[in-house]
């Protein structure tokens, strides 16, 4: 690789990445050229349905622009291109400029600007409360807001986010009284002690997930199974739900609406090996499949499932949410259909990659470790890695 500098034009066409997701979330047809080198892209890069991806390094452009980059172009137009900081990014777009590549734009800020999105979605969900989805497209996290009479409690919120859940809640006319976590998370940095200690919110977790060594600075309270959390006129239930980890809890909404965390998604069920290893692993699948049978499949077929994380796998419902009824997932996720033995075979067998610096991010979200911005960017920095498998379950 050439050491060689390169200049960083100042008049480059450039895109916020919020719009990009906008028109990403529309459908929109557009081509993707990342400039990072490829070991960089890898499981991490700016896609979906509509993008015509390639992956040319800005070191082949460092004299001018080759045919062989040329060839690798997408031809879908406009064409963003983005890096990991939104520098060299720029460089390549203003070079495919001069030479004649039409409708070139820079993402500003590159990754980095893919990071700080966060899309929000209400639930056409059957309560009286108003539940919203956030969803983070970089990373796949998703977090829930829930708003009743002038109330409102955040579930599973992300640290780099906190002010935006305040600023929500206050759109909706609430005031955000509590901050809760389904667990403690392996692949992001959780936002509740960050609620609490900058914005006086209360701290919640579960109570099955303090006895792995919870130590806040912060104040928190916890929340055992069946018990509530009062937020104006509905009650959010605790429904222990280990398997993902023990302490893993998933919180009903009104009857309606079930927050699953990382216990079940739209399109997958959990990993089972993020709190004691692949030694352990086997003994938490039973306890995941023991738990979807007798307390998550028990619900009612109309409960709206709302997950923790989404992946590439996953559609959106008609409402743009990442959610489906409890009845359609039983029905579209043979997984959830086998026997024990044969559940846990299946989960055990096509495991992911752990999520990158998942022991950090644990630490972290135990208070073992200090937590700051630029730390906490660093450490989630990458796809969550939550689900069993890395592709979809349904149809299998």
């Amino acid at each position: 690789m050439s050491d060689k500098p390169f200049p960083i034009p100042d008049d480059v066409t450039s895109i916020d990445p919020s719009d990009l997701y906008e028109r990403l979330d529309d459908g929109e047809q557009f081509g993707v050229l990342d400039t990072r080198a490829p070991a960089d892209v890898d499981d991490w890069r700016i896609d979906g349905d509509s993008v015509a991806f390639a992956n040319v390094p800005y070191y082949q452009f460092l004299d001018g622009v080759p045919e062989s980059a040329l060839d690798q172009l997408p031809e879908a137009r406009p064409l963003y291109t983005v890096c990991a900081k939104g520098l060299s990014s720029k460089f390549v777009a203003d070079v495919l400029d001069d030479a004649g590549v039409d409708d070139v734009v820079a993402v500003e800020d590159g990754m980095e600007g893919w990071e700080t999105v966060l899309a929000s979605t209400e639930l056409a969900a059957d309560t009286d409360a108003t539940v919203v989805q956030f969803y983070r497209p970089s990373s796949g996290c998703l977090s829930y807001l829930v708003v009743s009479d002038g109330e409102a409690v955040v579930v599973d919120p992300l640290h780099a986010f906190a002010e935006e859940y305040v600023d929500a809640a206050q759109e909706y006319g609430a005031d955000l009284v509590a901050a809760l976590d389904t667990h403690v998370h392996a692949d992001h940095i959780s936002g509740v002690r960050t609620l609490a200690r900058e914005y006086g919110v209360r701290a919640v977790v579960p109570d099955a997930a303090e006895s792995r060594g919870i130590d806040y600075e912060e104040a928190y309270d916890t929340l055992g199974d069946g018990e509530t959390v009062a937020v104006g006129d509905v009650a959010v239930e605790a429904v222990h739900t280990p398997g993902h980890t023990t302490g893993m809890t998933s919180y009903l909404v009104a009857d309606a609406v079930l927050l699953t965390g990382d216990g079940l998604f739209v399109e997958s069920v959990a990993r089972p090996d993020l709190e004691d290893g692949a030694e352990g692993a086997p003994e938490a699948a039973r306890q995941l499949y023991d738990t979807l049978q007798e307390r998550v499949l028990a619900l009612p077929d109309e409960t709206l499932v709302a997950p923790g994380h989404v992946s590439d796998g996953a559609e959106q419902a008609p409402d743009g949410s990442f959610t489906d009824t409890l009845g359609d997932i039983a029905a579209s996720m043979p997984a959830l259909s086998r026997d024990r033995e044969s559940f846990v075979e299946f989960v055990l067998a096509d495991m992911p990659p752990r999520p990158e610096n998942y022991e950090d991010i644990i630490a972290t979200n135990l208070g073992h470790e200090p937590l700051d911005d630029d730390t906490a960017a660093e450490l989630e920095r990458g796809p969550n890695n939550c689900a069993a498998t890395t592709d979809a379950m349904t149809g299998q």
